[in-house]
């Protein structure tokens, strides 16, 4: 598991865990577990009850002191009880936190969701209903990110609508079409038209764009000779205007918004909640934010201001990248909640279910 920059916070969690002996370590685990379980502080009466050695309530509120110097707990408003800062919840994920594996019920549950999604469809209507079904396992809001340059192609064709103007029809091996509008140069044949389809035709199959992109300049840059000038000017602006892979050329799709609408407790969650559809709708911040979860390996976990998108909403993003049947990382998908997320199983459940879909992409 990949996390944040250790450099961004006061402490390290190696530095904290050695300053905790084994009661303040089990004190601060019951304030964490409290608040992932109720979203409520609690209070050194309540931990006194709860802890493995008997501590009385001012022992209790003199470790609770230290652990709120050292940054990992704090006070809010007026009240007796302690919540978890950002910090203390990092350092309880990195350090005091038991991942559960997910148990066999789970893994069939999570397996057979996806396998009931049917084969034919797109991968983007596949991912979509892969997401649908996570967010509905971890009650939060799922996210994934596709390439669009990703999807291997089988078919061009060059369609004139205008004497200057023609319709480039995309047909990928999943049965996506994309249109996209291209200018002509002035005085173009449709035999042009028919000549550029066939080159492209000829090296295009079974790859992706980015793939035969490099290819194809090559082989365009051999047969100048036998092809028209027009011809050549028709693919070169057709694979130039193809070749994306810029970040607006990617797909966000997010599901499951309603799910953080079901624990809220307070007018405060609502209005956090409120800031997180809006951070939602800023789908370039996403984007940017799981594009980050693509340069490494295994499930990477950012809470609150962590990342700058979420600072206000204060929630916490858990993603892993998945791949393709050559087994190159081709998006990311995840699950975006509260902070109060249960860590221990929804990272399990994201790590998995990018695995499933890898396999899925694979076949």
């Amino acid at each position: 598991m990949s996390h944040h920059d250790p450099k961004d916070s006061l402490i390290t969690p190696g530095a904290a865990l050695s300053q905790l002996n084994e009661r303040s370590r089990d004190i601060f685990r019951q304030i964490v577990e409290n608040y992932l379980a109720t979203g409520e502080p609690v209070g050194s009466r309540n931990i006194s009850r709860m802890i493995s050695v008997p501590l009385s309530p001012a022992s209790v509120r003199n470790v609770m002191a230290d652990l709120e110097h050292l940054g990992l707990i704090y006070a809010p408003h007026t009240s007796a009880g302690r919540l978890p800062t950002e910090l203390g919840l990092r350092f309880f994920v990195d350090a005091l936190m038991q991942v559960g594996d997910l148990t066999e019920d789970e893994r069939q549950s999570i397996q057979a969701q996806l396998a009931a999604i049917g084969k034919p469809q797109s991968i983007e209507a596949t991912l979509s209903d892969a997401m649908t079904r996570l967010s509905g396992l971890t009650r939060a809001a799922a996210v994934v990110l596709t390439g669009k340059s990703n999807t291997r192609l089988k078919h061009i064709e060059f369609v004139r609508l205008e004497p200057e103007q023609a319709l480039v029809v995309l047909v990928a091996e999943d049965g996506q079409i994309e249109n996209r509008i291209l200018a002509l140069p002035p005085g173009v044949p449709s035999s042009a038209l028919v000549e550029a389809s066939n080159f492209l035709n000829a090296r295009i199959r079974g790859r992706t764009l980015s793939e035969a992109r490099a290819d194809l300049e090559a082989a365009l840059a051999q047969s100048r000779n036998e092809l028209d000038q027009l011809t050549q000017k028709i693919i070169s602006a057709g694979v130039a205007s193809w070749s994306g892979g810029s970040s607006d050329e990617r797909r966000l799709i997010v599901r499951g918004h309603a799910n953080l609408l079901e624990d809220l407790h307070a007018m405060e969650d609502l209005e956090r909640v409120r800031l997180l559809f809006d951070d939602l709708e800023t789908k370039k911040g996403v984007a940017d934010l799981l594009g980050l979860a693509e340069r490494g390996d295994g499930v990477r976990i950012f809470i609150g201001s962590e990342n700058k998108l979420f600072s206000l909403s204060g929630s916490s993003t858990i993603t892993a990248p998945y791949r393709d049947g050559s087994g190159r990382i081709v998006g990311v998908l995840g699950v975006i909640g509260p902070t109060r997320l249960n860590y221990a199983r929804v990272i399990p459940m994201v790590d998995y279910a990018a695995r499933i879909v890898s396999q899925m992409l694979g076949k």
